[in-house]
């Protein structure tokens, strides 16, 4: 093929431009060009426009053979029964029993109330999708159960940090429990805690669901966390695991110092108690509340390594954090009104109390 000094300005065409095709006469043929910027631009829209195209996720849940579904079914259906009738009923008590209208009990209503409403938000869905084929749950359904889930755990590590003080207050200040725990401090201490705990749920919530789901659908756990969200995502995470471990930090820490160093001065108080029977009782009115701490905290723990270890553990087994997330999603709030009435003698003559009434009017 013999070159054509006619052909000089093409061929310096396709030095400056290798993406342009030529014919056997050397005419520029543009097609390939524009057929890759309109490819490069579809992609583009597709990464752009995929958040909005997202309108429902996969909740894998356990991954177990078929026949022990039924199993699992009737597991979580017994336990949130538990839950139902263990927190309601301590609810009850606490109500419409007089002698247990103090600082203690008010944080324990409020304490049953919140294991309440976020076993209620995780529990129905699961069993529901024991049954269910497709296992689907919506994109506003995933949002609002975050949300609400997020927003009550946080409100109890709060919620057990204010009873911890309580109870320091009531051992190391006996004569002054009355006056510095107000009724209108109590009621600043539980609203400080849905604040805190709706402030960090809004903030979780949002950064999480503003990523790019392209990934899958498919979110491997039981309900909608955070971690197996952005296990899912496309988008770069490492802005949100910061914010996320910033989060972690400010809240677990400082409840946890709270409770130790509270009851660094309970035991202190306590051990200066000569009588035996005097320390037995002492210690009696702080082993419920330090049971509750000791489930929920050890579950936390367990799945995200304290505070720190959280951060750099990497997610390599999604079975053990369903198991553990179990701990605090359902155990710990079928255990809580067990520990409170069990080890509680004023709880024990109060439902005993309600319990006569009822064969009473029947």
């Amino acid at each position: 093929m013999t070159w054509n000094p006619s052909q000089r300005m093409s061929k310096t065409s396709m030095w400056k431009n290798p993406k342009e095709t030529y014919q056997k006469d050397g005419t520029v043929l543009m097609e390939p060009n524009r057929w890759r910027k309109k490819k490069v631009y579809v992609m583009s829209d597709r990464g752009t426009n995929n958040h909005s195209e997202v309108t429902d996720f996969i909740l894998v849940g356990f991954r177990v053979r078929p026949e022990l579904h039924i199993l699992l079914f009737l597991l979580f259906l017994l336990v949130y029964a538990m839950i139902l009738l263990g927190n309601v009923g301590m609810m009850t008590i606490i109500m419409t029993d007089s002698r247990l209208n103090t600082p203690m009990y008010f944080f324990l209503g409020n304490l049953s109330f919140i294991d309440l409403f976020y076993s209620s938000v995780i529990a129905p869905k699961a069993m529901v999708n024991f049954w269910s084929e497709s296992k689907s749950i919506s994109f506003a359904g995933c949002v609002t159960q975050l949300f609400l889930f997020a927003l009550f755990i946080v409100a109890e590590g709060f919620l057990l940090a204010a009873m911890a003080y309580d109870r320091f207050i009531a051992i190391c200040n006996p004569l002054l429990y009355s006056v510095q725990m107000s009724a209108r401090l109590c009621t600043q201490l539980v609203a400080g805690s849905y604040f805190c705990g709706c402030f960090s749920s809004v903030l979780l919530t949002s950064m999480t669901f503003t990523l790019s789901f392209c990934a899958s659908r498919a979110i491997d756990h039981f309900y909608c966390d955070y971690r197996p969200l952005q296990r899912i995502s496309c988008s770069d995470i490492y802005f949100l695991k910061v914010i996320s471990f910033f989060l972690c930090s400010i809240i677990i820490l400082p409840t946890i110092i709270v409770i130790i160093v509270s009851y660094m001065y309970i035991v202190s108080t306590v051990l200066k108690i000569r009588s035996t029977e005097g320390r037995k009782k002492a210690f009696s009115t702080c082993s419920s509340h330090l049971g509750v701490v000791s489930v929920l905290y050890g579950a936390v723990s367990v799945l995200y390594d304290a505070i720190f270890f959280m951060y750099f553990t990497p997610d390599r087994f999604p079975e053990l954090s369903k198991v553990t997330s179990l701990c605090y999603t359902l155990v710990t709030p079928m255990l809580n009104p067990l520990i409170y009435s069990l080890r509680n003698k004023d709880v024990k003559e109060a439902l005993k109390k309600l319990l006569e009434k009822k064969n009473t009017i029947l």
